[in-house]
């Protein structure tokens, strides 16, 4: 048996009943962190009142959810398979469990912000084991296990929505709904504890860390710093020299050590990655907005909007299995595509209660998005490791803040900025020189938008007609946005023709015909050095 600082690579045939709590738990790491998105979004307005918070303040909190969580699966998947899989879940579930006692103890904005701070971190830290852990316990099937691992995320935000939306209902406190957090977080804490994680199948062909870093290479490197930077440039007020020169000495010194581009294939599924999260995760918020009036019009709360297409999506990819099988990877995000591409086209056009049914049909287009995307970036790229599944997914989440969110943002400014001007000169109306005042600046040019303060003293009817205009706008900026998920089609139609071609079909890269990925029983053996090959190990 091959020894590494004098501890024993071992790894023992599967245990079944191992595999799957060690699954469960991973699968409840997701359930914890929605509950603790949906939690957040619903008390932000009594958060609002109990500390004044102002707009920009409440904005602030809410947006320290998203730029650590980058950060955080970025840092954890550079040191991963060095630090191991239990470390890292063991900082996610102090983060968690931190959070939540600092969120209850709250006095005011800085103890809100450094709780939502806290949660983020733990989300990214937790994001980057749950699924390159997920790929390693399931080689032969990635993609239905890491669809069926994400449908932890609507799976928790169906019940959290429920739970939360009954609990503000019948009276509880703030804090007891920001503890209930907790019951996620110690179920998938006792689930690991004693759990031993599976060596990643990189480590096990012998795959070195810079091999693995080749497969992202400089590009990839450069498209992920490249986002968070530009987020924290954001955050910090940088200038956008300030952020691309940072960017390019980072990306400098990786490439002097790494002295690759990247895999192409692999480069080209990153940069889909910012229009498919798009697609999936920046549209929400409009969708729910759309719908919410006609759930009232039926006596239902508008976070029940929430509710309901997370229960299809959660549904849906459960069972991921059989329909992965019956289309293949890219043959579903195909399909997938087209269908969310349909969905916001009916979206566009739709009014009353067919607004739910329009609704209903981009949720069945973009159930499949997320997971198979990672399922194909570690079925055909197992060099990569942890780095290039958590990439893919890191370029996602940071993606949508960076540039989906501002290019969904600008589109709906300037869709409301016209048809403000079409309503005051069909009605004789100001509404336009009134409220369009503020000047604006993106990286997709200049608009006009909202005068929120001039709004906030607006009279009533003066808010109702400007809210029906706001919502015809989002209708006609999404038949625009529609143009995203036909990109993914056309990109995906191509991958399909290019393996059938040139490869013979999809088919999954293995490293190697290994037996069942055994269990470790010391994480501290976790990590193979640069020098150690492949025909070292030995499995028992």
């Amino acid at each position: 048996m091959n020894t590494e600082n004098n501890k024993p690579i071992d790894t023992i045939g599967v245990d079944e009943r191992s595999r799957k709590i060690l699954f469960w738990g991973c699968f409840i790491v997701l359930v914890a962190s929605a509950f603790g998105f949906v939690f957040r979004s619903f008390l932000m307005p009594y958060w609002g009142t109990q500390f004044d918070l102002s707009k920009t303040q409440q904005g602030e909190i809410f947006g320290v959810s998203f730029w650590p969580f980058g950060i955080s699966i970025v840092v954890f998947s550079l040191i991963i398979d060095k630090i191991g899989y239990k470390k890292s879940m063991i900082f996610a579930f102090v983060c968690h469990s931190l959070s939540v006692v600092l969120t209850i103890m709250a006095d005011g904005y800085w103890m809100l912000y450094m709780g939502t701070f806290l949660f983020a971190l733990g989300n990214g830290a937790a994001e980057a084991v749950v699924n390159p852990v997920v790929a390693t316990m399931f080689p032969k099937e990635k993609t239905k296990w890491l669809n069926i691992l994400h449908a932890g995320w609507p799976v928790g935000i169906a019940i959290a929505g429920m739970m939360g939306i009954g609990m503000i209902h019948f009276g509880f406190n703030w804090e007891v709904i920001i503890a209930i957090i907790m019951f996620p977080v110690l179920t998938y804490g006792f689930l690991i504890a004693k759990r031993h994680f599976p060596i990643n199948e990189r480590v096990r062909a012998g795959v070195t860390y810079l091999e693995m870093l080749k497969e992202v290479g400089v590009l990839g490197i450069l498209i992920i710093v490249g986002l968070c930077t530009f987020q924290l440039g954001t955050l910090f007020g940088w200038s956008y020299l300030t952020s691309s020169v940072i960017t390019i000495l980072i990306a400098a010194i990786f490439g002097y050590y790494v002295r690759a581009l990247g895999r192409p294939l692999f480069i080209l599924l990153l940069l889909l990655m910012i229009p498919l999260a798009t697609t999936e995760l920046g549209t929400d918020s409009w969708i729910t907005d759309l719908m919410t009036p006609e759930m009232k019009k039926i006596g239902l709360q508008g976070g029940w909007v929430l509710v309901y297409t997370s229960i299809i999506m959660a549904i849906l990819r459960f069972y991921a299995g059989p329909i992965v099988k019956r289309f293949s990877p890219l043959g579903l995000l195909a399909i997938s595509a087209f269908i969310a591409a349909l969905g916001l086209q009916f979206l566009s056009y739709s009014a009353g209660f067919v607004i739910i049914i329009a609704a209903t049909v981009y949720a069945l287009g973009k159930t499949f998005f997320w997971g198979t995307m990672l399922g194909v970036v570690s079925e055909q790229f197992p060099k990569g490791g942890a780095l290039a599944l958590n990439f893919t997914g890191a370029v996602g989440q940071v993606g949508v803040g960076v540039i989906g969110a501002v290019f969904l943002g600008t589109i709906q400014d300037k869709q409301l900025d016209q048809n403000l001007i079409n309503y005051d000169q069909k009605n004789q109306t100001e509404y336009h020189n009134t409220y369009i005042t503020e000047n604006k600046k993106s990286i997709f040019g200049e608009y006009k938008s909202l005068d929120n303060d001039k709004l906030s003293k607006a009279s009533a009817e003066t808010l109702v007609t400007i809210s029906s205009v706001q919502n015809e706008a989002k209708k006609d900026a999404l038949r625009t946005v529609s143009f995203l998920p036909w990109i993914l089609f056309f990109f995906y139609l191509a991958f399909i023709i290019y393996f059938k071609m040139f490869k013979g079909g999809y088919k999954p890269v293995l490293l190697a015909e290994l037996p069942e990925i055994g269990l470790l029983e010391d994480e501290d053996s976790l990590t193979i050095d640069d020098d150690t090959k492949a025909e070292e190990v030995i499995i028992k």
